[in-house]
């Protein structure tokens, strides 16, 4: 079994989405290991996304992911990083397959309601950056 973050993101929180993306996710037969609910600083922001520094949507992803709440959440199974990712959707929602949560539940390239790990190194370094000692524990 493999292990992958996701996060809800604010807009999807804010708008009351959290639960139905939380069914969706088990739809897709996903074991949720851990979860939480936080408002991420700027600085956590920036922090997490620092690979994304020298891109032109760097400040908007900031603001926009600071700007509320976020459920981020460790899922477990069979090839979790590309499953996850298969039932996320593209990036874009109106580019998403149908079914998928950015397709059911996304607004925009960037308020696409769902963060995903998009591969297995990033998903150990994400989940640590919000469960801190998570691989410790299992």
């Amino acid at each position: 079994m493999e292990h992958t973050l996701a996060i809800i993101k604010p807009n999807a929180v804010k708008t009351g989405y959290t639960g139905r993306v939380l069914s969706r996710i088990e739809d897709f037969e996903f074991t949720m290991e851990a979860i939480r609910l936080l408002q991420l600083s700027t600085e956590d922001a920036e922090e997490f996304y620092a690979v994304h520094q020298q891109r032109p949507f760097f400040p908007s992803l900031i603001e926009f992911m600071s700007s509320g709440p976020i459920v981020p959440l460790v899922l477990q199974k069979t090839d979790a990083v590309t499953e996850f990712r298969k039932a996320i959707g593209a990036t874009d929602p109106e580019e998403a397959g149908e079914g998928t949560i950015r397709r059911l539940y996304g607004e925009s390239k960037e308020r696409n309601t769902i963060h995903g790990s998009d591969s297995n190194e990033n998903a150990r370094i994400e989940i640590e950056f919000f469960f801190p000692g998570f691989f410790a524990s299992i």
